[in-house]
């Protein structure tokens, strides 16, 4: 069984294209392209499922086509409509030196100042040049490349170089 933490959320499923089975998926990060992955997992009724690809295309740098194994119809693509799509934790680390944004949603947040904890990412908000990290207790805090002191992807904790104030706002 596959549990919450070990995969990351990177998009949803959208409408059936065509007759065949593809869905349209719009996704936040292309880790499934970068990363030799067989499979996404799928968020059905609550449940997370491995759901094998046969292939699948991109139709722009957010949206792609993806065909699973076995869903052979629209009417069986339709019923994967509105999933969310995730992906897991293991593989993404393996191959990969520096994280995605969206794998670092669960970090907690360490103080280098103080090593004291500051919460927990519930968020990434990347909508502007100026990425943030939202916090579960509403705080925001900058994604700065230059705050960043450590990731360590094994305890799920990022040190940072907290800007004297910020946590005062």
């Amino acid at each position: 069984m596959i549990r919450a933490e070990e995969v990351y959320k990177i998009g949803r499923l959208g409408k059936s294209h065509g007759v065949k089975g593809e869905v349209s998926f719009q996704f936040d990060d292309d880790i499934f392209d970068r990363v030799d992955a067989d499979y996404l997992v799928l968020d059905i009724d609550g449940i997370l499922v491995p759901f094998f690809m046969e292939e699948y295309r991109f139709r722009n740098d957010s949206v792609c086509l993806v065909k699973f194994c076995d869903i052979d119809t629209q009417q069986r693509a339709q019923e994967l409509t509105g999933c969310d799509v995730y992906f897991p934790r293991a593989l993404a680390e393996e191959a990969e030196d520096v994280p995605s944004l969206a794998s670092l949603v669960g970090f907690e947040i360490v103080d280098a100042s103080n090593r004291k904890a500051i919460g927990t990412i519930a968020d990434i908000d990347d909508s502007t040049v100026n990425i943030l990290f939202e916090m579960e207790n509403g705080m925001l805090i900058p994604a700065n490349d230059d705050l960043i002191e450590d990731i360590d992807a094994e305890q799920r904790t990022i040190t940072m170089n907290i800007p004297e104030g910020l946590l005062d706002i």
